[in-house]
């Protein structure tokens, strides 16, 4: 792993994330638990939490030029001693524990059902920590997507949602889930208003909505993973998917959106949603 982490690290540094932040303690507590508890069910005996201490102390070494804490991932993995973990050592745990369990996944498939098995992985961490989340912020949701009601609803949860992460460090500086899309995507153009989201919906075809994330803590590594093994964590979008999946639709970033025109210290994704039971593309 070592060559390909430093090749890749080399092509794509971030300076800017060398100055660490602190990340809150609530939101360590729930993605320990998340994390560990899809890790484990899926690792069973296979790895040990001390093999994986030996990718973070790789990952810090080479992306952060520091020397990594001794027992870390271990800590981690008990939930203890979170109050002093900072962003670059949640990167690195967070890329350690997805990367143990993507190497475990390719031991057992390969080519597009090795890619499925990679993302219902990260969709189960997403889902388990949605549900600490509602319980922590009362997040009031809605069942369906079918009312104005029911939008005010998601929107206030949304709006919760990027609150917290904010406010705990995930996110160091932006939030947005917009949903007034104008541009060309896939040969079509975009020209959705807010208000036009549950017309589009109802009738069965996609709707679509932005969302931007300002230095997400973990975007070093997810760039790192995907280039490495092509599968990331995304924790906060599979967080808004399981929101969206309460709300009865299937929602996902599309794969070949070129967020080029914004800013550089933004990541934004294009999201398609449709009801349940449409099709994917």
């Amino acid at each position: 792993m070592s060559l390909s982490l430093l090749s890749v690290v080399a092509k794509h540094p971030y300076d800017d994330y060398q100055e660490w932040w602190p990340v809150g303690n609530h939101f360590l507590s729930m993605m320990s638990e998340a994390i560990l508890t899809q890790w484990a069910s899926l690792v069973g005996s296979a790895m040990s939490v001390d093999a994986v201490q030996d990718i973070v102390d790789e990952y810090i070494s080479v992306v952060y030029h520091r020397e990594a804490r001794s027992g870390l991932a271990r800590a981690f993995a008990a939930n203890e001693e979170l109050a002093s973990l900072h962003s670059g050592e949640f990167d690195a745990l967070s890329f350690a524990f997805y990367r143990s369990a993507f190497d475990l996944l390719a031991s057992k498939f390969n080519g597009f059902a090795l890619g499925t098995e990679r993302r219902k992985f990260a969709v189960r961490v997403g889902a388990q920590f949605f549900s600490s989340l509602v319980d922590h912020l009362e997040l009031d949701l809605p069942r369906a997507l079918k009312s104005e009601a029911d939008f005010r609803c998601l929107r206030s949860a949304l709006d919760g949602i990027g609150e917290f992460l904010l406010d705990q460090g995930y996110l160091r500086s932006h939030f947005a889930f917009r949903f007034n899309v104008k541009m060309n995507y896939d040969g079509n153009q975009i020209d959705q208003e807010e208000e036009d989201f549950l017309r589009l919906l109802g009738r069965g075809g996609a709707a679509y909505g932005l969302y931007e994330m300002g230095h997400p803590v973990i975007l070093p590594s997810a760039v790192y993973l995907y280039h490495t093994v092509g599968e990331a964590q995304h924790h906060s979008s599979r967080t808004i998917e399981e929101l969206f999946a309460r709300a009865g639709c299937d929602a996902w970033e599309t794969d070949d959106f070129d967020p080029s025109g914004y800013p550089s210290e933004l990541v934004v994704e294009l999201w398609q949603i449709r009801l349940r039971g449409g099709q994917r593309r």
